[in-house]
């Protein structure tokens, strides 16, 4: 059995993973909760493979390396596509991992990726199996955020589920549709230019808000919450069959 965890910005997600099949998948607050969670007490791990877009995660990797074989995932290993990316020093791990595991899904298809989390990441391989890069914008939360932080009088708006108003009559509403529909009109105009340059393209939705944008893209889009762990047991896998 195979561990694979994301270590992201306000989340640590991880999978138990049988050859290609997810078998459990977990959220922890912090990379201690995860190491105090049993893990490997309770499951026959022989690999593990770790990501992160946090620093400081030697302490973590130590502690883990003393329970399985790890393999940290930096811009030096090895993935089963063509990284493109100009600058593949700087490139997220989660990003690189989207890009594999929407390539696993649709092998040889230009693929979209869409990581919706903090922040927003969009990324596109094409059907010669090579990520060119894409965009990162902010997520839901950070939007809202922002309005109250460099702002004097907006307050500080959570997400609201069931808010669909385009004009909003007070500052609540005002700010909800502003974020909230804003963002869903920059989704659907970014999938639209693509599809302009791809009119075959298959467009994948993942990240903690998809269940959020699933309901309100009214572009065609495959949904995948587990696609970046899916992504990086892929690159397990040829990592440790290379």
């Amino acid at each position: 059995m195979q561990l694979v965890i994301d270590i992201g910005n306000t989340r640590v997600k991880a999978a138990l993973f049988e050859k290609n099949d997810l078998k459990t998948n977990y959220v922890f607050k912090t990379p201690d909760e995860l190491l105090s969670a049993n893990l490997f007490e309770t499951n026959s791990i022989s690999h593990c493979m770790v990501a992160s877009v946090v620093n400081e995660m030697d302490a973590f990797v130590s502690r883990l390396k003393e329970k399985t074989s790890v393999l940290l995932f930096t811009s030096e290993t090895a993935v089963p596509i063509k990284n493109k990316y100009q600058s593949v020093q700087t490139l997220g791990s989660d990003r690189l991992a989207s890009a594999v595991g929407g390539n696993a899904a649709f092998p040889d298809k230009n693929v979209l990726v869409i990581d919706a989390g903090t922040c927003i990441k969009y990324n596109f391989v094409n059907n010669q199996n090579e990520y060119i890069g894409g965009a990162i914008s902010p997520g839901l939360e950070m939007r809202f955020k922002a309005l109250q932080t460099f702002t004097a009088r907006l307050p500080l708006i959570e997400k609201d589920e069931d808010f669909e108003m385009l004009i909003g009559k007070n500052t609540r509403e005002s700010i909800l549709s502003g974020v909230e529909i804003g963002v869903v009109a920059e989704m659907e105009g970014i999938i639209s230019r693509y599809q302009q340059l791809y009119p075959d393209l298959f467009t994948v939705l993942t990240g903690g808000d998809v269940n959020f944008f699933e309901k309100r893209l009214k572009k065609p889009i495959f949904a995948d919450q587990f696609l970046i762990l899916k992504g990086l047991n892929v690159i397990l896998d040829y990592t440790i069959n290379a």
